[in-house]
């Protein structure tokens, strides 16, 4: 038995170290556990990558190529119609194709579908995207996610790192809003508990009744889509109380009376009364938002998904600025640190951006059903028939007998069912990986620990493999992941120190901690990397920001998506067994002469789930139900999952995906 170092890449703020056990005589991954070199995770690791051997040998683990060889592309379809081919003949077949595609209809005709959130920079957006440069295929907007946060954090504060999430235990107050730490981002709720025991008062803001609102001081619970007009009404009491900080504003500010004004058509009672929640509950937390020095905001991702996301978030990252809530440790926000530490990696794809027609990741069903577009797709670091809005419409894209669709995947998912080429692909300890975390501003560079399962490979070198053999390879292309990564560390802004602290430990904080010993305070140790350095509070890239005008509700309860505990998105959901219901409130159940269990249909203009009824001791406010994202079609009767009632249509700014605008009724099968 070997112990080894590894580091988790997938899609979470916290970005874990772990040391992993190997029986290197079976060829097994033993056990994983987290280490203490990632200061956040403090040796702590969700329960998820703790059962990762159970992904890595799951009996769904891909272990060779496996090429169609008939039947129809539909749920059900692998591995019945299909036979095991060799790595030589998958690739050919992928590379003739693809040329075949680009050649009679143009290379926009070629489609890459992927979302990395689970992986590191060697394995998304690097030799694959130097394929798709130079093949001239359509690009891929990934816009499921922090697309709206980041346009408001980009348009106010230029992108500036909030607080390192570390800092939230030196407040007294923390106010977590549209996040919920148990499921995405563990190591947060031991800070908030720290904090709470050191006297710290907790505010939860989110639809449910989560286990971090439980312990909360207060727990709001708005209507999912009213976030704005919340965050507009704690704005209006800050100016309208002289609870702002006009010396910080005009220091640090722009836009300040325009924001006032937006704000002012929003008192309290007008917001509660939209938002579905006590107006004592919002006079509450602004007095005690605007009168407690140390007051830090966790800002999450569920309220960004919403037709009105990029305005809330920008309303709530407003607050801090408008009430002077920086310059200390314990006081400020995080939404999120990505931008505290800096990958570069143009000079490693050594390929020109192109022009060629953008198809945005959330309307992938229009996209592949519009006549005449897409011939072929290529799937990787992504399992879109259950995770993209609009199943329906992905099954009769995907479905397509003249669609050319190559999955490149680690298990047997939903997706594999529609491929032509299915490729087995490695996990993230059977190759090498380096990650920048969002939660700390932590790099990791972790070294494979585990040999590939079968035949399965990494992204990177099975990319290079079809630039060769579609010769657009060139001379001084970087291919193994080895050179790939040195580069990619050599040519980004990174210290000395950083990069001496990567190649020793396989990890590093930011620059300003290895160097100061302490985490970095914006407005202390940085500023906002706006043109001005001031926050803008009135962006003039955002015209139009703060409106609020919701559409006509046609059905009565709002679908939310929240995390399984169990799954990251889709990922681990090979290991989730039975039907997964969906969550009502009892109020719900009762106005629907429904009981706990019943076999309901829930269902919209789009679709319809088939599933159980239950309530949940983390349930939802009367009006809301929940499905988890991620689910596969084994965990409901009918085979399809909440996207198959979730609206492609966009967010005010950013163009992120709405998922958590879905309308819908539920009704006994």
């Amino acid at each position: 038995m070997l112990t080894k170092l590894s580091a988790c890449p997938l899609d979470c703020p916290d970005t874990c170290t772990l040391t992993v056990e190997v029986d290197d005589a079976s060829e097994r991954l033993l056990s994983v556990e987290g280490d203490e070199r990632n200061p956040l995770t403090e040796g702590t690791i969700c329960g998820k990558v703790r059962r990762l051997a159970d992904r890595v040998h799951s009996p769904l683990r891909l272990a060779t190529p496996w090429r169609r060889v008939g039947g129809t592309k539909q749920a059900g379809s692998f591995p019945r119609d299909f036979e095991p081919c060799s790595w030589d003949a998958a690739l050919e077949t992928v590379a003739t194709r693809f040329a075949a595609v680009r050649d009679e209809h143009g290379g926009e005709a070629i489609l890459p579908v992927s979302y990395g959130g689970s992986n590191g920079v060697l394995s998304e957006g690097l030799v694959d995207e130097r394929l798709w440069r130079r093949i001239g295929a359509s690009r891929l907007y990934r816009n499921i996610c922090a697309k709206p946060s980041g346009a408001a954090f980009t348009g106010l504060y230029g992108g500036m790192p909030g607080a390192d999430l570390r800092d939230h235990e030196f407040a007294d107050l923390i106010l977590v809003w549209g996040a919920n730490p148990h499921a995405s981002g563990m190591h947060y709720v031991a800070i908030v508990q720290r904090a709470q025991e050191r006297g710290a008062k907790l505010v939860v803001i989110d639809p449910r009744t989560t286990a971090l609102a439980k312990r909360a001081d207060m727990h709001i619970a708005p209507k999912p889509g009213t976030d704005l007009v919340i965050a507009l009404a704690l704005l209006n009491e800050l100016f309208a109380n002289d609870w702002h900080d006009a010396e910080f504003m005009a220091e640090h500010t722009s836009g300040g009376e325009e924001l006032r004004v937006m704000a002012e058509a929003w008192p309290i009672e007008r917001a509660a009364q939209e938002a579905g929640v006590p107006a004592s509950q919002l006079t509450e937390l602004a007095a005690l938002y605007a009168k407690t020095p140390l007051a830090m905001i966790r800002q999450g991702w569920g309220l960004e998904r919403t037709r009105f996301g990029a305005s809330a978030c920008a309303a709530i990252l407003a607050l801090p600025a408008v009430a002077g809530k920086f310059g200390a440790r314990g006081a400020g926000f995080t939404c999120s640190m990505g931008g505290a530490a800096a990958l570069k990696l143009d000079d490693a794809i050594a390929a020109e951006p192109i022009a060629t027609r953008e198809v945005l990741l959330n309307q992938v069903g229009a996209a592949l059903n519009e006549p005449g577009r897409v011939f072929a797709t290529f799937v990787y670091n992504c399992n879109p028939l259950v995770t993209l809005p609009d199943q329906a419409a992905l099954e009769r894209g995907f479905g397509r007998a003249d669609l050319f669709t190559v999955v490149f995947e680690q298990v047997a998912n939903d997706s594999v069912d529609y491929a032509d080429i299915v490729l087995p692909a490695t996990t993230f300890v059977e190759h090498e990986e380096l990650r920048k975390g969002y939660g700390a501003g932590y790099i990791t560079h972790a070294q494979a620990v585990l040999k590939p399962h079968g035949e399965a490979r990494a992204n990177a070198p099975v990319f290079a493999e079809l630039i060769q053999r579609l010769q657009f390879g060139r001379a001084g292309d970087l291919e193994s992941t080895a050179t790939l990564a040195e580069r990619i560390v050599q040519t980004s802004p990174l210290t000395d120190a950083q990069r001496a602290s990567l190649s020793t430990t396989g990890g590093a904080t930011s620059s300003h901690e290895l160097q100061h010993g302490h985490t970095p305070l914006p407005f202390v140790d940085h500023l906002p990397r706006t043109s001005d350095q001031r926050v803008h509070l009135m962006p003039a890239s955002m015209p139009g920001l703060y409106q609020y005008n919701p559409p006509a509700e046609v059905l009565p309860l709002a679908l939310i998506s929240p995390a399984h505990i169990r799954m990251t998105t889709s990922m681990f959901g090979e290991a989730l067994e039975g039907v997964q219901g969906l969550v009502m409130h009892p109020d719900d159940l009762a106005a629907r002469g429904l009981e706990e269990g019943d076999r309901v249909r829930v269902f919209n203009a789009l679709g319809e789930v088939h599933t159980l009824a239950i309530t949940h001791r983390e349930g939802p406010r009367p009006g809301t139900v929940c499905l988890p994202k991620g689910l596969w079609r084994k965990h409901t009767f009918n085979g399809q999952t909440s996207t198959a009632l979730i609206p492609d249509h966009l967010s005010d700014f950013g163009r992120g995906a709405c998922y958590n605008d879905a309308r819908v009724e539920v009704e006994r099968l």
